[in-house]
């Protein structure tokens, strides 16, 4: 009999998305079930996992957690997000509802310029305080990793601020963090009609003092006709990948430019949103194994009735994943479990295929698949038992939080059960 730290038994249902890549096709229903399944954690990794009768025969813990009636499953990994911020704009969202578009209110100085100010005026140490405010409430509601983005700095010393922060909150916060450099987000006021001024300091300056500090792992940019259109962005990413940026990219959003073809051409790990992306992009994303994240809730939130094309996409046979955006402006949404509701709401997906998008494809996407989105022996044990009877009840339950506990790295770190 082996010991071990922590014992989850008796789940009603046990989803384990097992998978050793990511799950394309009909393979994104399968959820790896085990009814009546349980789980044996050994200090940060998962030792054990099968039926409640071949766990207790082969481990034994004085920590042993019932989970009668719940699912337990992986904790969420929310693939794209935006979380360091200083101020929130709600104000812009009753604009919308009064009928400017998101263009727009950019356009006449909202949007993402709204937010440069404050953060370049915010001390890291602000930073650092809010944005890590903002990441335990996401954990709360059972996202275990995220990818953070900068983005409203859009200068060399505040992007790299922007970073700081982000990684200070990965060593203080229970959440892992993956860092994205995104200081192609917008072109800041003062470089408005000076384009080839920010896109030189993007190239000579930005990447390579974000490089020599090892403050991120990939590089972004916003692919947009309104923002920094193919040729700018194939510029930029061109360079960021000579210094050893891996690629992620905002792609085809809100009109059909080549983004998903820039991303699949340039070799990105992702493309992003892809709203208006057209069917040779997505044949193309296939052919060069781009994982497509698609952010429903920005879609909602927006206000619009298009949304990205995720049946066709699933059909076609690329693994999609899911993310919040969550962001101050376009999308002020901080739940993977409000986002899996409008992917079957709004975009075709069954529940199943939801999950496994929210989980081991959106881990696959920031290239953690083999170790984290899956309950695996050896893996790290990021666990969610839910408060509901099946996996199909989650998307079904609009707008609650159904995680009674949440187990990070083998630890509980939240617990609503009482």
């Amino acid at each position: 009999m082996k010991k071990a730290d922590l014992i989850i038994k008796n789940a009603n249902q046990l989803l384990t998305l097992k998978s050793d890549s990511p799950k394309t096709g009909i393979e994104m229903q399968n959820l790896g079930i085990i009814q009546d399944g349980a789980v044996a954690v050994l200090g940060e990794k998962i030792a054990g996992v099968g039926t409640i009768k071949e766990i207790t025969e082969n481990f034994i813990s004085e920590n042993v957690i019932d989970a009668s009636g719940k699912v337990v499953m992986p904790g969420f990994v929310d693939p794209h997000t935006h979380p360091i911020f200083v101020k929130t704009r709600e104000n812009e969202f009753e604009i919308r509802i009064l009928g400017k578009s998101y263009q727009e209110i950019s356009q006449s100085g909202g949007g993402i310029r709204s937010s440069i100010n404050d953060v370049r005026k915010a001390s890291k140490a602000e930073l650092v305080e809010l944005g890590l405010k903002r990441i335990t409430k996401m954990l709360e509601m059972g996202t275990t990793t995220i990818e953070a983005k900068s983005g409203y700095g859009l200068s060399v010393e505040s992007e790299i601020k922007m970073l700081e922060a982000i990684q200070k909150i990965d060593k203080i916060s229970e959440m892992d963090i993956i860092p994205t450099f995104l200081g192609a987000h917008e072109f800041p006021e003062e470089y408005k009609n000076n384009q080839e001024e920010y896109i030189r300091i993007l190239i000579d300056e930005m990447l390579p003092e974000v490089k020599k500090r090892n403050l991120a792992e990939y590089c972004d940019i916003f692919c947009e006709k309104h923002v920094f259109n193919v040729e700018q962005s194939r510029r930029i990413l061109s360079e960021a990948k000579k210094l050893g940026f891996k690629i992620r990219m905002h792609a085809d959003e809100l009109e059909p430019i080549g983004g998903a073809e820039l991303a699949a051409e340039i070799g990105a790990v992702t493309a992003d949103h892809l709203v208006a992306v057209l069917d040779n992009g997505i044949q193309k994303l296939k052919e060069a194994d781009v994982i497509p994240i698609l952010l429903p809730a920005t879609t909602f939130s927006l206000g619009l009735k298009r949304y990205a094309p995720a049946r066709k996409m699933t059909d076609s046979g690329l693994p999609i994943a899911l993310a919040t955006d969550f962001n101050p402006g376009s999308c002020h949404c901080d739940s993977m479990q409000t986002v899996i509701s409008l992917a079957c709401i709004e975009m075709g997906l069954l529940p199943s295929e939801a999950i496994t998008a929210s989980t081991i494809n959106a881990a696959y996407s920031l290239e953690l698949g083999d170790k984290i989105g899956s309950i695996e022996v050896g893996k790290q044990a990021d666990i969610l038992i839910m408060d509901m009877p099946s996996y199909k009840y989650l998307p079904y339950h609009l707008g609650s939080n159904c995680v009674e506990m949440l187990i990070k790295k083998g630890r509980v770190v939240f617990n609503n059960s009482h």
